[in-house]
């Protein structure tokens, strides 16, 4: 039987896939964005939810490096470029949407993780995340345009 997933995790895998060619190909959001929501497979994503995380990773992406390397021993460029995606969705919802909670985005991570990532990524992944969440983030921003605008949009439930 197959597992059902609710159309946020949906929105959350499509957007790490996003955000994985986003790093490796260096194409815009805009593109990718299209190429996903014109796909066939999109089916069921809270459309909403993925176009707000993968316009802000990335836009928020220095920051949210800072803060994961604060809690890994090695270059972030290191690290595989899945785990690097999930990584950054995570801690952008960590950090930035406090109307998720923490063990979802903790859960969601190690799912997506051993779905998408390295045989034993999960567990890095995890560990990443465990130091993260018990630390106190550092987040300045140089500007105001910079922050997040809370919105309605993602909370609409269209597919």
């Amino acid at each position: 039987m197959a597992i059902k997933h609710n159309s946020r995790h949906l929105a959350r895998r499509n957007a790490v896939q996003a955000l994985y060619q986003w790093d490796i190909t260096g194409q815009s959001v805009g593109e990718i964005e299209d190429a996903f929501i014109n796909d066939e497979a999109f089916v069921g994503v809270q459309r909403s939810y993925f176009k707000h995380l993968i316009e802000n990773v990335p836009r928020q992406c220095q920051l949210l490096d800072s803060q994961l390397e604060r809690c890994i021993s090695r270059e972030l460029a290191s690290i595989d470029p899945v785990e690097r995606a999930i990584l950054r969705l995570s801690t952008y919802e960590l950090l930035f949407r406090p109307d998720v909670p923490r063990k979802v985005v903790l859960n969601e991570a190690i799912e997506l993780s051993r779905v998408f990532g390295s045989e034993e990524g999960f567990r890095f992944v995890n560990g990443v995340l465990d130091a993260l969440v018990n630390q106190k983030p550092v987040v300045e921003s140089s500007s105001e345009k910079d922050n997040e605008v809370t919105s309605r949009e993602w909370t609409n439930s269209d597919s």
